[in-house]
């Protein structure tokens, strides 16, 4: 049963530390996997989290490490020794001790790693730091099971058992040449079903998708996500072997380009830290810059409006729809922008596409056009037959007001779908183009279309 953290439960262990009711604590953690105590400390205090992390095994500990919140491991760990953290990386993978290693002060990094008993983990951990961010190579361990393609099975299988002590989970066991260059992947059914003297060559796969070290870390995640993978082995320039990423790694690079994305699409700059973490100037500088540029856009719907002062002044019915109109082309744009990035962000079209979805998107336009253009007219009509607030030529008003609808949705659905294509061709992130974005320029060219119909159709009768 999937555990669930609830306010009892929370206040039930606080008020255990509060006792130091150590035997209640560690009753309850004893069922729990690393994932659920990490939870768990992630919602109590600093104080509460560190004495509850203090009860914890030597094994455990180090898997709920990696489950905290980043500052609150960064509060708990600031209280540890260098060495006191270097035992706790010696019970992680090298991806995880290097990712936990990074969040340090640089001042600490070499310290720590020069406790850390295993030369081999260290040099491994330190090899990755040398990586950049969002790379294969940042992202990947150094752990993993690999035989020599001469071997014999059963050589391989008693190799399989002395690096299997090192890997927690064995996704695969990979074949290399004597200078360490990645050759295939070995089934372990093949594997088991074949005689103890059959050479690996004559038996591995040699179909294998792999990445390189400079990788992006979304490609790698497109990569797994597109052929079911689990894990992907990593080569270097040399094509040697050097590393393995596993779906739990990509899981969290997904969920980051998904953040990053909401974000933008939201007009706001990406949030480098947790939001109840971010500082209110932070904040402030991170929302403020979208707004202000989308503000400075909306005040040329003053501008456009400046153009038909004249016949505003004739039919100040017309100012009553100018909402009504904005908003409708807006509200078409922001919906067809987060369908085509969100499209083109799983690969489901691409800017060869653009003629296809210029068609799809003009019938698909013109048809919403039409339905909220009668509605528009309808309401009018609907509302003219109680009050007069429209005068004897609600008519044309009505009229008037679902023409423009239908040209304003029909822009604004255009809009929202080919702006993205056209700012991937440039090399420009298609998120930019955000649902605020595309709902500016829509609102600006939205009166010019209204005012524009007005003109035409009310001709000789309101202006």
């Amino acid at each position: 049963m999937q555990f669930e953290i609830n306010t009892g439960l929370l206040d039930e262990v606080k008020l255990w530390v509060e006792n130091y009711d150590n035997k209640s604590i560690q009753t309850l953690l004893q069922d729990l996997f690393p994932a659920d105590i990490g939870e768990v400390l992630n919602h109590l205090s600093v104080e509460e989290a560190a004495y509850i992390y203090e009860l914890l095994d030597e094994e455990t500990s180090s898997a709920v490490l990696v489950e905290l919140k980043e500052d609150l491991r960064e509060e708990i760990l600031a209280t540890f020794s260098n060495k006191e953290i270097a035992e706790e990386l010696d019970n992680l993978d090298s991806d995880d001790a290097a990712d936990v290693i990074n969040e340090l002060p640089e001042e600490r990094q070499n310290e720590v790693l020069s406790h850390i008993e295993d030369i081999e983990q260290a040099s491994d951990i330190a090899n990755l730091l040398t990586f950049e961010e969002g790379t294969a190579g940042s992202l990947m361990a150094k752990e993993l099971v690999q035989v020599y393609h001469y071997d014999t099975v059963t050589t391989c299988i008693e190799k399989i058992r002395q690096q299997a002590e090192t890997v927690d989970v064995m996704y695969a066991v990979y074949v290399v040449d004597d200078k360490e260059r990645l050759l295939g992947m070995l089934s372990l059914k093949k594997l088991l079903i074949a005689q103890p003297n059959t050479l690996i060559e004559e038996i591995y796969d040699k179909d294998v998708i792999q990445v390189t070290t400079s990788a992006l870390s979304a490609d790698i995640a497109d990569i797994m996500q597109k052929y079911d993978l689990v894990v992907v082995p990593v080569i270097d320039t040399l094509e040697r072997l050097v590393g393995r990423i596993t779906i739990d790694d990509v899981v969290d690079v997904i969920r980051e380009e998904e953040t990053d994305e909401a974000h933008k699409m939201a007009g706001i700059e990406t949030f480098d830290e947790p939001y109840m973490n971010m500082p209110f100037i932070s904040m402030i500088k991170k929302r403020a810059g979208w707004l202000v540029i989308l503000f400075i856009g909306e005040t040329l719907t003053a501008t456009a409006m400046s153009f038909f002062e004249g016949q505003l002044a004739k039919a100040v019915i017309l100012a009553l729809f100018v909402p009504l109109i904005i908003s409708s082309g807006g509200n078409t744009g922001s919906q067809a922008s987060t369908l085509i990035i969100r499209a083109m962000a799983l690969g489901e079209i691409t800017f060869r596409d653009w003629w296809r979805i210029f068609k799809k998107e003009l019938v698909v336009g013109l048809t919403l056009g039409f339905l909220l253009g009668l509605i528009g007219f309808l309401r009018i009509a609907l509302w003219s037959t109680f009050v007069d607030i429209y005068g004897p030529h609600w008519m044309y008003i009505g009229i008037t007001v679902g023409v423009t609808l239908v040209g304003v949705v029909l822009w604004g659905n255009l809009a929202g779908s080919l702006l993205p294509i056209l700012l991937k061709r440039i090399r420009l992130d298609p998120a930019v183009c955000s649902a605020p974005f595309v709902a500016t320029l829509v609102d600006v060219t939205g009166l010019i279309i209204y005012f524009t119909a007005a003109t035409i159709i009310l001709r000789g009768i309101l202006l």
